[in-house]
Parts: structure tokens; sequence; C-alpha cells
């Protein structure tokens, strides 16, 4: 019988918030990273794209967690170039027992991180980004931990265009985005 997670770490709302305090930390660099993007550096050349009916799946990544650490954040992007408007209604994946949508905010100086059991709304033409400090995955219940440099595969669902596979490319710990694909 596989212990349940409370077992193994007796504080899950602990580890969540200290994934959201991480995700704080790494929002100066992103900052710089964003502004170097928007002038033409540091952009991926190449980067993953995975195509189901209008929507592409840009980008797929993750950090690598330092041992005994139990959850991940996920990040990718999403574009909607049909006419209706579809759901992201979630992800599964045998690296993880089971795949969240978290929104993180700040209010007033508080974080807040609640999960989306109804999933995002792409609409037609938009852009949804799951990145650090906003909409994001969480992989929860890891198998094993994850190790910059591997990739691991996870199936996104989506209510009108179906599931999706993608690879998602695990990063250095303090990572704060997606790096060029590796050869």
């Amino acid at each position: 019988m596989r212990p349940c997670f409370r077992h193994i770490w007796p504080f899950p709302g602990l580890a969540i918030a200290m994934l959201g305090l991480l995700e704080l930390l790494a929002l100066p660099s992103m900052a710089a990273a964003q502004m170097q993007m928007k002038h033409g550096q540091g952009a991926p050349s190449g980067a993953a794209t995975f195509k189901i009916g209008d929507l592409v799946v840009a980008s797929p990544w993750t950090r690598a967690t330092p041992g005994g650490a139990k959850i991940a954040g996920g990040y990718l992007k999403i574009t909607n170039n049909g006419a209706s408007a579809d759901r992201f209604l979630g992800a599964k994946s045998d690296a993880t027992d089971h795949v969240e949508i978290h929104e993180m905010s700040m209010n007033d100086g508080v974080m807040k991180m609640r999960p989306l059991p109804d999933g995002l709304e792409i609409k037609p033409g938009e852009t949804v980004e799951l990145k650090s400090g906003g909409y994001h995955l969480m992989f929860m219940d890891l198998k094993q931990p994850l190790k910059q440099g591997d990739t691991f595969k996870a199936t996104l669902r989506f209510e009108k265009a179906g599931s999706l596979d993608v690879n998602f490319n695990v990063n250095a710990l303090g990572a704060t985005g997606e790096s060029a694909p590796r050869h």
C-alpha cells in the first residue's frame, strides 16, 4: 500500500507555500529575462511546440527539484488560433501522482495560491502563459526527483481539442524560463 502524502510530508500546505516563495524569489530575475526577450536576446531558438486542432502549446518546462521535494511547477504557453474558445482542463504524467492547474497572485503584499479545478479558458486568438508568479501547473507527489537536463512526458487535456502529449524539459533549480533545446 502506497503511503499517503501526509505521512511523507506532514505539512502539504507548507510545501506549496514554499514553492510559491521560490516563485516569488525568481520574479526579479524573470523581469530581467523578459527585458532581454523584448530586445531580441535570450529567446530560445527552435523551442518545442506541439499542436492539436487550433491550439499550439509552446515550450513546456519545469525546474529541477532538490532531494526529497515532492512538488514542482510546470510552465508553458497555449495559443488558440481558432474561432472559438477552448478550455485547458488539466494534465497527467507518469512522473507524478497528479497534476493541478494553479493561480498565484499578490494581494496587499500577501501571496495567494489556489487550484483552478475548472481549468483555464483559452479565448480565440489569444495566448495564455503559464509562468512563475501567475497561472502554472503543480506536479504533485513526484515519484522521483527532477534532474536538470532530463525530460518527461505529460498529457494535456482540453475540453474541445482533446488530449495532447508533450515533453517537459527540466531546467536548472533556479531557472527563470525555458532554455534552448539540447542537441
